[in-house]
């Protein structure tokens, strides 16, 4: 029923994003329980099922002025276009919210990305170091490149005036933050 796609596995201890402890058995269990409390993602096809905090931790930091901030240019896996990262030094911190990301198998298949013959493939774990009743936007920079569909971005299918209203919420909600450099 899912899979556990190749492009989480970049989510590790040592990487900029959201990582976790737990085996890839539970972390399946705990998405399967969190199901029926899914919420439809920016499009269809796509959800973010809650999911127990619990030995996940969260890289989203929220800046300060007297952080340092990294920017590179690169992609994010083989064969995919650099894109601009920005970064500050810092810890990961325990988590108080996760989403899980599924995307269903028709979405994949528009690029010929699906890794199973499951409906659904896990493809990012989302975690925030604050009890927030929703699921974080995507950052601007994630939105963009899917919503005009660059180089590993996944179409959003939004009108121009629904994308303009997400890019407004991406913005209002990452202007102050960023993903942390793991030191």
């Amino acid at each position: 029923m899912i899979h556990i796609h190749s492009f989480v596995r970049r989510q590790t201890a040592q990487s900029p994003f959201t990582s976790w402890t737990v085996k890839d058995e539970e972390l399946v269990s705990r998405i399967k329980a969190g199901l029926p409390n899914a919420e439809p993602g920016y499009r269809d096809g796509i959800v973010l099922v809650p999911i127990n905090a619990d030995g996940f931790f969260s890289a989203v930091v929220t800046l300060d002025a007297d952080m340092q901030l990294i920017a590179e240019y690169k992609a994010r896996f083989p064969g995919e276009d650099p894109r601009k990262v920005f970064r500050a030094k810092g810890c990961k911190q325990p988590a108080k919210t996760v989403w899980a990301v599924l995307y269903r198998d028709y979405v994949l298949a528009e690029k010929s990305e699906n890794e199973s013959q499951e409906l659904w493939e896990l493809i990012s774990v989302n975690a925030s170091p604050t009890a927030d009743e929703k699921p974080a936007p995507m950052p601007p920079e994630t939105l963009i490149a899917n919503h005009f569909e660059l180089s590993g971005g996944t179409a959003t299918k939004m009108t121009d005036s629904d994308f303009v209203k997400a890019l407004r919420e991406s913005v209002m909600y990452w202007k102050d933050k960023v993903m942390v450099e793991p030191t």
